[in-house]
């Protein structure tokens, strides 16, 4: 009997699992393999938060592939090396594996391509299993990406999806390969307090879930702070513990004008993937740089780390880098108005805050976290550049009562209503009793107004 190896990279499913099924198809045995690679430590991508969630959601594999008689084999290594030599001990004939859309993941697929040809051997790469539509699926004439939204999004509404594949009734795997044990959470240090549980069946369970009690309510609460009326499948999403294709087909099954904004966000995550595969030097250089001097300097290194803390004296800035802190994820309008307040406010490189971010975010995936940041910053594909989010009038509209800030700032737990946002107007008997930090800018029209000269410090 041919045998296969089934590489899992941002795809840790069973259900509607292309690679997996295209390789049993053949009626193969399989080899479902995962390599814990060093490289991604050294990439930066394996934040704590990040690890245990995806200890979690590799136990959740190996349960699903268990129920179909099957195990997931784990190694740690080089990629390309783990892989040749599962290759070599199961006399495989080929191996599937997720087409990715980084640079790394180009690479790395690149490398892995070339030493299994050498050897006589074959990779099979399949499109559309970490995105809803393959990255290269839809392209605007003269150009291989679409560089604004809207159009995307008009092109991407209109496209065939595949339809999702069931999970396979039975695994049969080679018994003589070895596997080392799976990593659990508990073996991760300094892991966020809050961060959610990974795993498939988690993730099915949060999809079917909010898709029956959150998502008609979508449209209109999805930027109330204190409502936390999003999906929360971002995780879920960037460790492929759900299918994006799935995700999609199933909230247009559901209809109506929420489930209707959620496919929309989907592809806000797709034209993300989309630019980054053709862009990929995007991860770290601007994508239209507009040549800005980012403020140096020890001042500068104060203020970024004040905002890291969250104590910045804007309490619903500070409220979201605590629940960063707390659950390793923030609230979307949170993550937005976070980003603006440090490049645009603060005039600091939207890189430092990338950077904090993804140290942080459990769904810390390249594409959606380094083009978002770019987009608020004004050097990605945002078509206004000079966008500023107020925070005052952004904690007065998305939480108007202050439940959100109360609820992460709990120093101003005795403030009610749109007085919570601005401490600093109380009388000054009464602002003594709050042990809360002054702003540390002043604000005009939403810019700031530094108390130390703005550039370079």
């Amino acid at each position: 009997m041919n045998v296969s190896v089934v590489l899992f990279t941002s795809d840790l499913r069973v259900h509607d699992h292309p690679p997996l099924r295209a390789a049993l198809g053949q009626g193969n045995e399989v080899v479902p393999l995962f390599v814990r690679d060093p490289a991604v430590d050294r990439a930066g991508r394996a934040a704590p938060n990040r690890l245990a969630f995806l200890a979690a959601c590799l136990t959740g594999l190996d349960a699903g592939l268990r129920e179909r008689g099957g195990r997931l084999v784990v190694r740690s290594g080089d990629t390309v090396a783990e892989v040749c030599r599962v290759v070599r001990e199961a006399d495989a004939d080929d191996v599937h594996m997720a087409a990715g859309c980084s640079g790394f993941a180009r690479r790395r697929e690149d490398r892995l391509r070339r030493a299994l040809e050498a050897d006589g051997r074959r990779l099979y790469v399949h499109d559309g299993v970490v995105t809803a539509l393959p990255t290269g699926a839809v392209t605007p004439s003269g150009s291989d990406h679409y560089a604004v939204f809207t159009p995307y999004f008009r092109r991407w509404s209109h496209e065939r999806l595949r339809e999702p594949l069931a999970a396979p009734g039975r695994v049969r795997v080679p018994e003589e390969v070895r596997s080392e044990g799976l990593p659990t959470p508990a073996d991760v240090p300094s892991v966020s307090a809050g961060v959610a549980t990974g795993g498939e069946k988690e993730g099915r369970e949060r999809l079917a879930g909010w898709l029956r009690r959150g998502a008609d309510a979508y449209e209109e609460g999805h930027d109330d702070l204190a409502g936390d009326g999003t999906s929360r499948l971002s995780p879920y999403l960037h460790f492929g513990a759900v299918s994006a294709t799935e995700a999609v087909h199933r909230a247009r099954s559901r209809g109506g004008p929420g489930a209707e904004a959620f496919v929309r966000q989907l592809c806000w995550r797709d034209f993300h993937h989309q630019v980054l595969a053709a862009r990929p030097d995007a991860a770290a250089a601007d994508y239209r740089t507009r040549h800005d001097r980012w403020r140096r300097g020890k001042r500068a290194e104060a203020d970024l780390r004040a905002w890291q803390e969250g104590r910045t004296g804007y309490p619903v800035v500070d409220a979201a880098m605590r629940q960063l802190a707390h659950e390793g994820w923030m609230h979307n309008r949170g993550r937005l108005l976070t980003a603006s307040f440090l490049t645009k406010t603060l005039y600091l490189d939207w890189r430092e805050g990338a950077r904090h971010f993804m140290h942080l975010l459990v769904d810390g995936d390249v594409a959606d976290n380094q083009l978002n940041w770019q987009w608020m910053a004004g050097t990605g594909t945002d078509s206004r550049p000079n966008r500023v989010l107020n925070p005052v009038i952004q904690g007065k509209r998305y939480d108007p009562d202050g439940a959100y800030v109360r609820r992460w700032v709990p120093e101003l737990a005795g403030l009610d209503g749109p007085a919570i946002h601005e401490p600093w107007r109380l009388p000054g008997l009464e602002r003594a009793r709050y042990d809360y930090p002054d702003p540390m800018v002043e604000l005009a029209d939403g810019l700031a107004r530094f108390r130390h000269a703005r550039g370079q410090d």
